[in-house]
C-alpha cells in the first residue's frame, strides 16, 4: 500500500482539501490519503466550513476529517509528502532526520509545474473565491498525481 501525505500550516484548509481531492482518484485498497498541518493550530478541528462547502460542491465529503499536526514519525509511516507552500517545505525539512526522509518531500504543485516549487495559496484569509482557485490547483495537481501514481 501506498501512503501518501499532505501537509499544510493548519490542516483545516488546503491539506484536507487535498486529502478529499486524491481519495477520491486513487482505490482505497491500495493507496492511504492523510493530512496534516506544521502548526499546533487546529488539532482536533474539522476542516474549515469553506474548504468542506466546496469539496461539497465537487461531490466530496471531508467534514469528518479532523486537523493534527506534522511530526517526526510520519517520515517513517509515509512514503510520499505534499507540501502546499514553502513555509511548509522549510518545516517539515527541518524535522527530517536524512536524506531519506528530505527525499520524501516534494511541493504538490511540482506535479503540474516540476522543479517550479509555486505555492498554493493560503485561502483562510481570503474569501470564497480564495477556496474555489485553491480546489481547482488541488485537482489538477491530483489528476496527475493518480495517473503517476496508477501506471
Amino acid at each position: 500500500m501506498t501512503k501518501i501525505l499532505m501537509v499544510c500550516l493548519g490542516n483545516i484548509c488546503r491539506s484536507p482539501l487535498a486529502e478529499g481531492i486524491l481519495k477520491s482518484k486513487l482505490p482505497s485498497d491500495s493507496f492511504f490519503i492523510d493530512s496534516a498541518g506544521t502548526g499546533d493550530y487546529h488539532i482536533g478541528k474539522n476542516p474549515d466550513i469553506r474548504s468542506i462547502a466546496v469539496a461539497k460542491k465537487y461531490g466530496l465529503d471531508i467534514s469528518n476529517l479532523t486537523g493534527r499536526q506534522f511530526n517526526v514519525s510520519d517520515f517513517d509511516a509515509f512514503d510520499i509528502i505534499y507540501v502546499m507552500d514553502e513555509s511548509n517545505y522549510r518545516n517539515v525539512i527541518l524535522l527530517a532526520r536524512n536524506e531519506q526522509d528530505k527525499a520524501k518531500v516534494n511541493f504538490i504543485l511540482n506535479e503540474i509545474h516540476p522543479n517550479q516549487n509555486h505555492n498554493v495559496p493560503d485561502p483562510y484569509y481570503g474569501g470564497n473565491d480564495g477556496f474555489e482557485n485553491v480546489y481547482k490547483m488541488l485537482d489538477e495537481a491530483c489528476i496527475v498525481i493518480a495517473k503517476n501514481l496508477q501506471k
